[in-house]
């Protein structure tokens, strides 16, 4: 199966490839949700002369939403910031290792983020998302009462994604250089 992503393999793992394809899915459609949520709050503001008070909270949360599930694909097509000063200086073996000593305190952040992150949305598991309590209202009747943990916990999951890129980078590094491949740069140049 062939692949539009010049940093993929051509024959990628196919829960590679569907994890790319739900998460190119879920960038297009919420945001495509997000344009169409604020047009009709520019028409409603500026034609209609109402407001819709719960446009601009709905598309904040969609938002972060967005930042936290689509970082692990930034890291993986490597479009996150990177210094990379020696790349091309030292061999594979050594670029290797500093990957290695560079990604320990990245990994354990990202781990503290996770652990404490859970334990943070666990607390707002009483209090409700206002925006979809509104609108569930005006179209059933009755609030939602979403709690706000579903917008908290997308840190931790986020950072989860993003932990797991990385491991698996070094691994997939690792097991490369022992094979005597070249393992992948630090950052994919843009197709």
């Amino acid at each position: 199966m062939q692949t539009n992503d010049a940093t993929a393999a051509p024959d990628g793992p196919r829960v590679l490839v569907w994890y790319r394809n739900a998460m190119r899915l879920f960038a297009g459609t919420s945001m495509l949700a997000i344009v169409v949520i604020m047009i009709v709050q520019v028409f409603a503001r500026y034609v209609l002369n109402a407001s819709l008070i719960w446009a601009e909270e709905l598309c904040r949360y969609i938002l972060v939403w967005q930042s936290f599930l689509l970082i692990g694909i930034a890291y993986l097509q490597g479009e996150l910031i990177v210094l990379d000063l020696l790349s091309t200086r030292v061999s594979p073996a050594v670029r290797f290792l500093i990957r290695v000593l560079v990604s320990i305190p990245v990994c354990y952040f990202l781990y503290l983020m996770v652990r404490h992150g859970l334990v943070y949305a666990g607390r707002f598991t009483a209090q409700t998302i206002p925006a979809i309590d509104f609108i569930w209202t005006s179209l059933f009747g009755r609030p939602a009462h979403l709690p706000i943990f579903w917008v908290y916990v997308s840190v931790p999951i986020g950072c989860a994604i993003l932990l797991i890129h990385i491991v698996v980078g070094i691994l997939a590094d690792g097991f490369a250089l022992l094979t005597s491949r070249a393992p992948r740069p630090a950052i994919n140049p843009p197709a």
